[in-house]
């Protein structure tokens, strides 16, 4: 079956591209590992237009609610391995099958970067994690401590201020770079200690994790915090791998122009995955728009 439209991803950006593609009458599909995206892990929105306060669980449910009401045919669980042109077609590849399209919208975003330490791959998913949101609520009244001084960082920091006994946010910058609104709430809380100019440089444990080695910019001696959770939040690699031929930036970002479309006719991207400044949800959400648009536009040529 050849689509008029693939859509890989069902984050702000591709669930919004799959409501305007809806809205076109355009024959489409939806390909997705999850629906949701970065705004599922997300906690405390305050900043998306129309809420003054939603959470990501429930932002992302309105979300979904708005692009099943279109019947959008979806794929879900399914990982996309490889999108290529040749000729006039689209290659979409699976882990599970293989798709025809005219054009394509990658809006596959962004995965958690990871600290690259001894003792990090040992104990993922064993006290170590890179989602407060989902896995937050496990560690009621531990010490835990979360890496990094972003948006990420503070947002689980704010998460775990609700459960954990105490935090240690651990940032390798001088100071903290998130939003100052955040940064003042963080702050705040006695529950909080900042370690500024402290990276990681090995996770320890027995079974489960029970201590992060850190070591303070300028000094040899590194010093052992007993924590029981570690929250890693050092930002995001572009999940761009199964882009074949489409120009990326230096960190492996899909270039696109204002009209969201790639070096490569007929293939579109939008959201995280792309080069465009600014990863926000409101952000991602509106470049899914364009790129529906685009995409409508692009077929009406070829008629």
């Amino acid at each position: 079956m050849m689509y008029d439209l693939i859509i890989i991803g069902a984050g702000p950006a591709g669930i919004t591209a799959s409501v305007y593609a809806a809205r076109k009458r355009l024959n489409f599909l939806v390909i997705t590992k999850d629906i949701g995206g970065q705004t599922a892990w997300s906690g405390d929105i305050e900043n998306y237009t129309g809420y003054q306060f939603i959470t990501g669980s429930d932002l992302t449910a309105k979300f979904e609610e708005h692009m099943r009401r279109y019947n959008v045919e979806l794929k879900e669980n399914e990982d996309v391995i490889e999108v290529e042109k040749r000729g006039d077609t689209v290659y979409v590849k699976t882990t599970k099958a293989k798709y025809k399209t005219k054009t394509a919208i990658i809006a596959s975003g962004k995965t958690s970067r990871e600290l690259g330490v001894p003792g990090e791959k040992e104990f993922k998913n064993k006290g170590l994690t890179y989602c407060a949101t989902c896995d937050a609520p496990l560690f009621l009244g531990k010490v835990v401590a979360v890496i990094g001084g972003g948006n990420s960082g503070l947002d689980a920091t704010l998460q775990l201020i609700k459960i954990a006994k105490h935090i240690y946010l651990i940032n390798i910058t001088p100071k903290l770079t998130g939003d100052p609104i955040m940064q003042e709430k963080v702050m705040e809380s006695s529950l909080v200690t900042v370690l500024n100019d402290t990276k990681v440089t090995a996770v320890v444990g027995d079974k489960m994790v029970n201590g992060i080695k850190i070591k303070k910019q300028g000094q040899d001696e590194k010093e052992l915090l007993n924590v029981q959770g570690i929250f890693v939040e050092i930002g995001l690699m572009p999940n761009s791998q199964l882009a074949k031929g489409i120009e990326k930036n230096q960190w492996g970002e899909i270039k696109v122009d204002s009209y969201n479309r790639t070096n490569i006719p007929g293939i579109f991207a939008a959201g995280d995955v792309t080069d465009v400044p600014e990863k926000q949800i409101v952000i991602a959400a509106g470049e899914g728009s364009k790129a529906a648009l685009g995409v409508f536009r692009y077929l009406n040529q070829l008629k």
